[in-house]
């Protein structure tokens, strides 16, 4: 099967490291993003230690689930551990056609109240943890977690709004393309994204790029972003649910 079943805090045990055990960014400091996205970071991809947010709009329209896909998609293809927490739609085909490998995916789609607890403990041994952010999680909680990545060599990844974050990346403009008038088929996305941040990131930055589109991510080129697409307002596909929590 693919990814990992996770039934509660305790079971986590097995997924990371001993906190005695040598901290993996001794050897690479920063994981590899797709190239289109090296431009919106200012370590040119995910420095362990840092947390990167990317932020969500309205559902179904946000672009929000792609651009997070896109963010894992190179440091697991490197072999790179990732985790999703709290995100029950997560769907393994989409993160599989994304790049991303599922045996070295490990899901929490219902933490429950042991939230930071869990987030915490894949913190300590796996090189990539996106969570989405409940709606109550205090300041105290969030500084806890992004101090604790930057202790364990971790890239935080909070899907959703997140203050303090180290940068924070968010679709603000999306269309789709291959719709005509009443017929036709999706062919791909133009989203525009923007990475605002602190420190080295603090200047903000926009791309254009197809997410997805033609089975890759790319920079839109000049001349086709200037030509108006088709916006168009589509079903989501249902989830596809490997792994569980109790």
């Amino acid at each position: 099967m693919a990814g990992r079943m996770v039934l509660g805090s305790a079971a986590l045990a097995g997924l990371v490291r001993p906190a005695s055990a040598p901290d993996p960014a001794d050897a690479q400091r920063v994981l590899p993003v797709l190239p289109e996205l090296t431009g919106l970071l200012p370590n040119r991809g995910l420095r362990r230690g840092s947390t990167v947010s990317v932020a969500t709009g309205q559902p179904r329209r946000s672009g929000g689930t792609s651009l997070m896909l896109a963010l894992l998609a190179e440091a697991s293809r490197a072999g790179s551990w990732c985790a999703v927490v709290g995100v029950p739609t997560f769907g393994a085909v989409a993160a599989a056609e994304a790049g991303i490998a599922l045996d070295r995916l490990a899901l929490v789609p219902h933490p429950g109240p042991e939230w930071a607890t869990v987030v915490a403990a894949l913190i300590d041994g796996v090189d990539v943890v996106v969570t989405a952010v409940p709606a109550t999680v205090s300041a105290s909680v969030a500084g806890r977690l992004a101090a604790r990545a930057r202790q364990r060599g971790s890239v935080l990844v909070p899907y959703g709004r997140w203050a303090g974050a180290d940068v924070t990346l968010q679709v603000v403009r999306g269309v789709w393309e291959g719709i005509g008038p009443g017929r036709g088929r999706l062919r791909r996305r133009e989203v525009t994204v923007s990475a605002r941040g602190r420190g080295a990131a603090a200047r903000p930055k926009e791309i254009t790029v197809w997410l997805p589109g033609d089975g890759r991510t790319r920079i839109v080129p000049r001349s086709a972003a200037s030509r108006p697409a088709t916006s168009a307002t589509v079903p989501r596909r249902g989830p596809l649910t490997l792994v569980g929590s109790a």
